[in-house]
């Protein structure tokens, strides 16, 4: 691993900036010009999983993303109200604080709900801006095909608040390699990252409370499902079907359950496509944009530092 991944977290933070919500502060990046383009995390982690494709989508559109509450870099609040729901609310303060009135979606994993959401609202006609196209990287979209591992198990459980004080960067490590394709897997500095966002401002404390999100999957499926199902906008699925969790029967899913289904599979890959293969998920991605008619957008609004 080169010296440029080694500082790339702490070059991510400091280029990072800030926002309010809620009385809490909310770290997030905008970089780049032309089409908005919002980038929405899974979990643990945070943004930080898109620093692969950071440089390429920057070059190509006005990129935007945050560290969800209780993630990564922004506040971990222990007695707060986490779900999907006040993600998708976050979201939706975010792109005002930008006074932006339309953008794409590039979605993983826990994003991939928060993204399902936000269209379900697009549908209902409440969403105070538009998405004009929604792509999505591994990620349970149909619960019902859905494979937690064991330490998600673990954590969801009533026991879920003591696993999480006990959990060691080595049991982190093995539960991420799992998660990983053997033919790409994450070296120490990659893991040593992920594990420092985690661990940054006592995150350790809010884990098992951020996991809920597996139970407002199958609350939420039908509404969640429809919003893929009924959407008008362009919708792709890039799946690494190596994946234990969400790969290749998560992707026959997909293409049973929806219409003209756009279903990019990724052989050997697993849960993480845009560390385990950027260029290639950069290629699936641009591939999708250049599939559709543009919509023009408008400048964005400065962030504070």
């Amino acid at each position: 691993m080169d010296e440029q991944e080694r500082n790339a977290l702490d070059q991510w933070q400091q280029g990072g900036k800030w926002f309010c919500y809620r009385d809490h502060s909310i770290f997030c990046r905008v970089e780049g010009k032309g089409v908005p383009l919002l980038l929405i995390h899974g979990f643990p982690t945070a943004s930080w999983d898109w620093h692969r494709l950071w440089p390429s989508l920057i070059q190509r559109y006005q990129v935007i993303t945050l560290d969800m509450m209780g993630f990564g870099f922004s506040d971990k609040p222990r007695d707060y109200p986490y779900s999907i729901l006040d993600q998708a609310d976050l979201i939706v303060a975010f792109i005002r604080e930008l006074k932006l009135q339309r953008c794409h979606l590039l979605c993983h994993d826990y994003g991939d709900s928060v993204g399902q959401e936000l269209l379900a609202r697009q549908l209902d006609h409440v969403l105070p801006f538009a998405i004009d196209s929604a792509c999505f990287l591994n990620g349970a979209l149909f619960p019902e095909t859905h494979r937690p591992v064991l330490m998600q198990k673990l954590l969801i459980s009533p026991f879920g608040g003591l696993v999480s004080r006990l959990l060691s960067q080595r049991i982190f490590d093995s539960n991420m390699r799992l998660l990983f394709s053997p033919h790409y897997q994450p070296d120490e500095t990659t893991l040593s990252h992920l594990w420092a966002l985690i661990q940054y401002n006592n995150g350790l404390g809010v884990v098992h409370n951020l996991i809920h999100y597996m139970e407002e999957r199958r609350c939420h499926r039908h509404r969640w499902v429809d919003a893929l199902q009924t959407s008008k906008v362009p919708l792709r699925f890039i799946n690494g079907v190596a994946d234990p969790v969400s790969g290749e029967e998560m992707a026959d899913r997909y293409e049973a359950l929806v219409r003209r289904p756009d279903v990019i599979r990724l052989d050997g890959v697993g849960h993480y496509p845009h560390l385990e293969v950027p260029e290639i998920t950069l290629e699936a991605y641009l591939s999708f944009r250049a599939s559709f008619k543009p919509v023009r957008e408008c400048a964005m609004m400065p962030l504070r530092e």
